[in-house]
């Protein structure tokens, strides 16, 4: 039987098939999309593209390559603004990772940093309904303060996809932490349709199995 993590995955990967991509692209320029995600947690920032330069024989093939498969973002100036799960963009979802503090595109994203690395995080975000902070502690595929993050979950609105439009922009936006099961159940039920609700462990073990492959 298929479960409804497997199901989701299969989902996202059609919506953004990033690993696929990644392997597809050959090995420099692979390894410089692992260095680019790694420089997230080492710098606390994208690396630049002159930086990007120093690491490849042909720069302009590799920053087209990363650029038309949406495995980098560039701005309209050609300056890189992030890398799925990173965005330079100051959204609602900090990562405090190895001292530096990053932005997750999504709540998926922000789950997927301390797996992906294997470092502590700290998650700081809050309930899109309710406003309410929220904040985790979290070590590879282990919550560390679960008293505290309590009946959390992660909401994702399906029908945000847009094939015309970067995923970061579309189902990253409505990809959000609910404070508990009691609203993530009302938000679910205003559009069961296009939406899907995944209790904390569930979703870490999603953000877990669809980034941490990235960086192997």
């Amino acid at each position: 039987m298929i479960t409804k993590l497997e199901k989701a995955l299969a989902r996202l990967r059609r919506i953004l098939p990033l690993k696929q991509r990644q392997a597809e692209c050959g090995e420099e320029v692979r390894a410089l999309h692992q260095e680019i995600l790694r420089s997230f947690v080492t710098r606390g920032r994208i690396l630049t593209r002159e930086e990007m330069a120093l690491r490849v024989s042909n720069p302009g093939v590799a920053v087209n390559v990363l650029s038309t498969t949406g495995m980098v973002l560039f701005s309209g100036t050609g300056d890189p603004v992030g890398a799925y799960p990173f965005t330079t963009e100051a959204r609602e979802h900090k990562v405090l990772v190895n001292g530096y503090q990053v932005h997750a595109m999504c709540s998926l994203d922000a789950l997927a940093v301390s797996p992906m690395f294997g470092m502590k995080t700290k998650i700081d975000s809050r309930c899109r309904v309710t406003g309410e902070p929220v904040h985790i502690l979290q070590s590879g595929m282990t919550i560390e303060n679960p008293d505290e993050v309590g009946d959390l979950h992660v909401g994702i609105g399906w029908g945000a996809a847009d094939a015309d439009t970067s995923c970061a922009d579309s189902l990253c936006m409505e990809m959000i932490f609910l404070k508990d099961g009691k609203i993530a159940r009302q938000w679910l039920a205003d559009d069961a349709e296009n939406r899907e609700i995944f209790a904390l462990s569930m979703a870490v073990e999603f953000a877990g199995r669809f980034f941490v492959p990235l960086m192997s």
